[in-house]
């Protein structure tokens, strides 16, 4: 089993930023701005989450 957090975006979740508003005050680290739709995928620096994209990518985002 992986230690590390893997959570799914969609298109309402955007733009992403790690930590997300549910994250608990006493673990949050500086906001960082993730660019999940480039590859389908991201992991933060700062916390290691992996964050994968489902679904359709919203107009306009290349």
């Amino acid at each position: 089993m992986s230690d590390k957090k893997s959570v799914e975006i969609t298109a309402h979740d955007l733009p992403l930023h790690c930590p997300t508003p549910d994250v608990a005050l006493w673990s949050q680290h500086p906001r960082v701005f993730l660019d999940v739709l480039k590859t389908g995928e991201v992991t933060c620096p700062y916390c290691s989450t992996k964050y994968v994209f489902t679904g359709e990518a919203p107009k306009g985002h290349h």
